[in-house]
């Protein structure tokens, strides 16, 4: 599940902070929490890699020229493009924020179905299996 994005006029740590901010306000992940990137300067930034420190999340990086590695990152942005943004005539960065979140927040996360999942979206798989925690307590 998508929890915290951002959008800006260039990729820059503080926009990966602020995503990361955000998932953190929305979610209160616990620590191990696998924070999937790839090897950009913004994910290697002392600022980020602190920010994941201090709530005791878990860089998942890339490896160099290798995209496999991160592949869940990988395909999310792919599917992002391919499935909605492509054809699309934005005209405003306004419009392309409105985009991605209801990308975001109503198509992928509740609505897309998703074959790692068992063909559940990721709401829907994360509460059949917070369901099945709770019952197996």
């Amino acid at each position: 599940m998508v929890v915290g994005w951002s959008i800006g006029k260039r990729m820059t740590k503080e926009l990966v902070i602020d995503a990361l901010e955000t998932a953190v306000k929305r979610r209160n992940p616990a620590p191990g929490l696998i924070c999937h990137s790839d090897r950009g300067s913004q994910y290697c930034s002392h600022a980020y890699r602190e920010l994941l420190q201090k709530h005791g999340f878990l860089c998942s990086m890339s490896r160099k020229g290798e995209c496999q590695d991160n592949a869940c990152a990988e395909t999310f942005f792919h599917s992002l493009k391919v499935e909605w943004i492509y054809g699309e005539p934005l005209k405003s960065r306004y419009q392309m924020k409105q985009e991605v979140r209801e990308y975001i927040e109503v198509f992928y996360n509740r609505q897309r179905l998703h074959s790692k999942n068992g063909y559940l979206s990721p709401c829907d798989f994360e509460r059949v299996n917070q369901s099945s925690f709770l019952l197996s307590a």
